[in-house]
């Protein structure tokens, strides 16, 4: 079966490096010196691709109608032994958690960690030497100069795999929007039909002293099958596998609360089996619309029980995941 991927969450590109300015043929022309020898400069480096991490960025969604990215050509030399300008440098913006790789070899070139961190994709071309260079007892004025160089191509694959201290998952319609908008006061689109979240959403929470920041990502409903490419599945899986820590919702107007967490950790075991080293909270939501029994923990682990909609259990939730983030800092997990 074809991978599906999300375009907001992969992007190719065409690159090439600036090509290197050409050398000058020139001679020099001064007063009383009929014959002055060769001064022509070399030509100015051709511009470097460079792959550079903005934390502003949230998506690849700026990149998706670029086909053929190129940085600036160096100038050529000039008279006097003038060396050329060198090109400018091209960086091409990316989110932080994308990772950079040669679209035609797989070759997994970097990715990108930090805000301003660069990854070098292409080199420029050299600039090509001035005929000052190819003065010889044999050859006093040359005629020659080298061309510049022509900058290196590659076509390159950049894969969103976005950064979270702690991912929130579960399948399509439990409830997670809904949890991160009443824990954060973000505002992820919020509806009652499967994939209303097609990209990750994050949402930044806050202790009650403002001192710690958790960022929580919302990732896309998971479908059983996801671990084959169902769906988005594939794109939705990569995202678990970079978050520091999972918090499970299950819904329980939706059938039996354990079978949806066993379903989803097979589903994570089948795409990755480190996915179940991570930390886990067990939330289930939706316990205003539902009346039955739930159970108090699942294989060791306690269930908060809340009501995303109403707020009920939020601050026994809020508690949960600071312990958790503070476990994670701890060990230098996220």
């Amino acid at each position: 079966m074809p991978r599906v991927e999300n375009k907001m969450d992969v992007v190719y590109l065409a690159v090439k490096g600036g090509k290197g300015g050409d050398g000058m043929v020139h001679f020099r022309r001064e007063k009383y010196v009929p014959r002055g020898g060769p001064d022509g400069g070399d030509g100015g480096k051709g511009g470097d691709v460079y792959v550079v991490g903005d934390r502003g960025l949230r998506t690849l969604a700026h990149l998706m109608d670029k086909r053929f990215l190129k940085a600036e050509d160096g100038r050529p030399g000039g008279p006097k032994k003038m060396k050329g300008a060198s090109g400018k440098d091209l960086y091409i913006k990316v989110p932080l958690g994308t990772v950079i790789y040669d679209a035609d070899t797989g070759e997994r070139i970097g990715e990108v960690m930090s805000h301003g961190q660069k990854i070098l994709v292409v080199r420029g071309g050299k600039g090509g030497r001035g005929n000052v260079h190819f003065k010889s007892p044999t050859n006093r004025a040359p005629q020659i100069a080298e061309p510049g160089e022509e900058g290196e191509f590659r076509r390159i694959k950049l894969e969103l795999k976005t950064i979270a201290d702690i991912g929130i998952v579960g399948f399509p319609n439990v409830g997670k929007s809904t949890l991160l908008n009443t824990l954060t006061g973000a505002r992820s689109k919020v509806a009652d039909y499967e994939f209303t979240t097609i990209n990750p959403y994050l949402g930044v929470l806050k202790d009650e002293y403002g001192l710690h920041h958790l960022v929580l990502v919302d990732i896309p409903g998971l479908i059983e099958g996801a671990s084959e490419g169902r769906g988005l599945g594939h794109e939705f899986l990569r995202h678990v596998q970079r978050a520091g820590a999972l918090v499970f919702v299950l819904d329980p107007t939706r059938g039996d609360v354990k079978e949806q967490y066993y379903k989803l950790l097979e589903e994570m075991e089948k795409f990755d089996p480190e996915i179940l080293n991570k930390e886990r909270i067990i939330v289930v939501n939706k316990i205003d619309a539902y009346k039955g029994a739930l159970p108090e923990e699942i294989d060791g682990i306690k269930v908060i029980k809340v009501s995303a909609l109403l707020g009920i259990g939020i601050e026994e939730l809020m508690g949960a995941l600071f312990e958790l983030f503070s476990r994670l800092k701890k060990r230098g997990g996220s």
